[in-house]
């Protein structure tokens, strides 16, 4: 029988101080009060009622870039999605919808879009096309050095105007204040899916240079959008108070505020017991204890999003991702490191078991995700053949300390990072990793970093990070080249595959894949076997997404594309 690992005892008494923090020990109750009942009935009969003001917490400091152009972080998102309405929305199926726009398009490389009228923003102005020529002409100002940079470079002359050769983007053509005409360099199957579409507002950054807007108090305190609440006062880091915006473009919304605060983990079950809180994603080491909760209900949806360790492989230059640091080059090295992880025991232990192991970089939501099975490494926990691998690449113990040297002979430490917020689980189950490769004979050392520092490390390439701990959301159009392609900012390890590369850009070029699904897939799935076997990041799960929502919260409604429109959330009363 396999030894049980110590940190595994300790996390034990980890949950259960933390837990106990949590809980208030009441066993659960039944209303059986007469009045409730007729109330609840009325509500029923009555339809929304107006009024009151709902609580959103987040768990941790948010980073305080409230605007979509701008926004890096989780958090930060939540908090938009209040205020700011984007142009393009999404069904359960991940289909795309319009919303502020409409659009048609019959070569899938011009598109004519077509913008409701009579949309304002927050400071009264409305809102027109040149709202988002100025969003685009903004991104594409700042190019490699913005993370959107991969959802503008493709429309016709964009890297022109980077590189300042014109002055105006020559894919975009202003018909009228409504109607924008785009112009794609070629024709791709997600050209929709993929264009930035979440207009920012000329009247409010005039005179602003792109590359200070991110610092303004029209992004950091005093942002506007065109969505159902209005920011009324920001606290950085600690919370947003949004009030109702009454010309709304699609009705008054039924709330009259929101307050998004951020509250300790270990306080959320407590809050969501008393009814001072009434809506929060959380960490799913609290499941059980919400789920006992009589005034609260947890909504499940498919997950987006996945959770990997990546390697610092080289950096980005501005233009395109350069790998050329020596110390995690060795694919046979990752591997091991990947081998060596019980994923299984550990996502029991830290995720409640709402996640799941994966060998690929790609949710199960997603319709082109490769079957695990069909990976050409089948990552099980096996350290008997990491340890294997480890000899056979030279990674050996030749001073008799226990540890593995390099190849080289020089002592060799993986050093290992992950973020810091107020959960007392993350520091657990990052050591619980660096001793997943320490039983193999890998040296490892753990570094907790504040969250918001740790992110501004990660995309400046600061080498104090050599082996991170990261997740993304991969949102509604599952194509991988925004974050893994040569020229993607957000490629993190800085990974560089020309043959993956141009899987990607043939998987979405009409002219290789016109409209056949299948195809498409396929080389979507030789994407993922190529990635499976060089294991730039370690895929380590995929997550299902979790929210608890107070039982007097009705008209949500929350599927894989993520919630309904919050102006039609309403508060029994």
């Amino acid at each position: 029988m396999k030894k049980p690992l110590l940190w595994l005892a300790m996390l034990v008494l980890v949950l259960s101080t933390f837990l106990a923090a949590c809980s208030g020990g009441d066993t659960k109750k039944t209303t059986t009060d007469p009045k409730e009942d007729d109330k609840d009935n009325a509500a029923e009969e009555t339809g929304p009622q107006d009024g009151g003001t709902l609580t959103y917490a987040l768990s941790s400091e948010f980073k305080g870039l409230l605007n979509w152009n701008f926004y890096d972080a989780d958090g930060d998102d939540d908090i938009i999605a209040f205020f700011d309405d984007a142009l393009i929305d999404y069904d359960e199926n991940l289909k795309a919808q319009p919303n502020i726009a409409s659009w048609t398009t019959d070569d899938n490389k011009v598109f004519t879009f077509t913008f409701e009228k009579g949309v304002k923003w927050h400071n009264g102005e409305e809102l027109t096309v040149n709202d988002w020529v100025f969003a685009i002409e903004t991104i594409a100002t700042l190019g490699g050095e913005h993370q959107r940079w991969s959802n503008v470079n493709t429309i016709e002359g964009a890297k022109d105007f980077n590189e300042g050769k014109t002055d105006k983007i020559a894919g975009l053509e202003v018909v009228d204040d409504y109607t924008l005409k785009i112009t794609f360099d070629k024709a791709r199957v997600n050209n929709l899916e993929n264009v930035w579409a979440y207009p920012l507002s000329r009247k409010e950054f005039e005179g602003i240079a792109p590359k200070d807007m991110a610092a303004s108090e029209q992004v950091r305190t005093k942002p506007v959008g065109t969505g159902p609440f209005k920011v009324a006062k920001v606290i950085p880091g600690e919370s947003v108070e949004l009030v109702k915006n009454e010309n709304y473009w699609k009705g008054a919304p039924h709330l009259d505020k929101i307050v998004v605060k951020v509250i300790d983990s270990s306080l959320t079950t407590g809050e969501l017991k008393n009814g001072t809180l009434d809506m929060t994603p959380f960490h799913p080491t609290v499941l059980p204890e919400i789920e006992a909760l009589d005034n609260v209900e947890v909504v499940k949806s498919p997950g987006l999003s996945y959770y990997y360790i990546g390697f610092k492989l080289g950096k980005y230059d501005g233009k395109k991702n350069v790998m050329d640091k020596d110390k995690y080059a060795n694919k046979e090295l990752r591997q091991a490191m990947l081998f060596a992880i019980n994923r299984e025991e550990w996502v029991k232990a830290f995720f409640s078991g709402l996640g799941q192991p994966l060998n690929r970089p790609i949710p199960s939501a997603h319709w082109i995700a490769a079957d695990n099975k069909d990976m050409p490494v089948q990552y099980e926990y096996n350290p008997e053949k990491a340890k294997e691998i480890l000899d056979k690449a030279g990674y050996v113990d030749k001073d008799g300390d226990g540890f593995r040297e390099d190849p080289k002979g020089e002592k060799f430490t993986v050093k290992f990072s992950h973020y810091a917020t107020g959960n007392p689980t993350f520091e657990a189950r990052a050591k619980a990793m660096t001793q997943y490769w320490e039983e193999v004979g890998l040296k490892s050392e753990l570094q907790m970093t504040d969250v918001n520092l740790y992110y501004d490390q990660l995309e400046k390439d600061d080498p104090a990070l050599e082996v991170f701990y990261g997740g993304w959301g991969t949102g509604t159009d599952p194509d991988p080249l925004p974050l893994w392609g040569i020229e993607s900012v957000w490629n993190y390890p800085r990974w560089v595959n020309e043959d993956a590369q141009k899987l990607l850009e043939d998987a979405v070029d009409l002219e290789v894949v016109g409209t056949d699904t299948e195809k498409r897939a396929k080389l979507y799935a030789d994407w993922q076997k190529i990635f499976n076997e060089e294991v730039p990041a370690l895929p380590i799960l995929e997550l299902e997404e979790v929210m608890a929502v107070a039982k007097r919260v009705q008209g949500l409604k929350i599927d894989v594309s993520g919630t309904n429109s919050p102006h039609e959330w309403w508060i029994k009363q």
